[in-house]
């Protein structure tokens, strides 16, 4: 028997939103730092899930997500790269899905979080370059386990963080 039971947002939860294997998913609109909105309201594009890329592919979009302010959406495609690659590459692609969360939070205003999720990417990112190598797809490594660390260290300050103006340089250079 389906609930009518109102929801927070005015629905009935038999109207819930649901995918096509019938689970839940949130259908409402997001704002760059995948905060939701309003039903009515006008968000950002939400980033496809599930979608297979090369590594250097996987690179180039989330740095054109971390570029617009989207570090929620940077994470997606660090996911969909650490879901669909080689083992021996998951840890980096989850480290790295981790700091761009981290900067999501962050920006968000979330310092614990924020701090905590950076700490743990920069660590994950570290451990995995430890067995093969600072450079790999072309991503800096050191470098963007520095800003990471930097940033976290800012934001336990509370240093707000502009998502856009704070975004990483995941192949180096400025």
């Amino acid at each position: 028997m389906g609930s009518t039971d109102s929801t927070s947002a005015g629905r009935t939860a038999a109207a819930r939103d649901r995918d096509d294997e019938g689970r839940a998913r949130n259908a409402r609109p997001r704002d760059g730092l995948g905060r939701p909105l309003p039903y009515d309201a006008e968000g950002v594009a939400r980033q496809p899930e599930g979608v297979v890329r090369r590594p250097e592919e996987s690179v180039a979009e989330a740095q054109r997500l971390l570029d617009e302010g989207k570090p929620f959406h940077a994470h997606e495609v660090f996911e969909d790269a650490w879901k669909s690659g080689p083992q021996e590459e998951r840890e980096l692609w989850r480290g790295l899905a981790q700091l761009a969360v981290g900067l999501t939070h962050a920006a968000r205003g979330n310092t614990t979080g924020g701090a905590r999720l950076l700490r743990r990417g920069a660590g994950a990112a570290e451990e995995w370059a430890a067995g093969a190598g600072p450079r790999r797809h072309g991503i800096d490594l050191p470098g963007v386990i520095a800003w990471a660390r930097d940033l976290a260290t800012e934001v336990e300050r509370g240093v707000p963080v502009d998502a856009r103006a704070r975004a990483p340089r995941l192949r180096g250079g400025s």
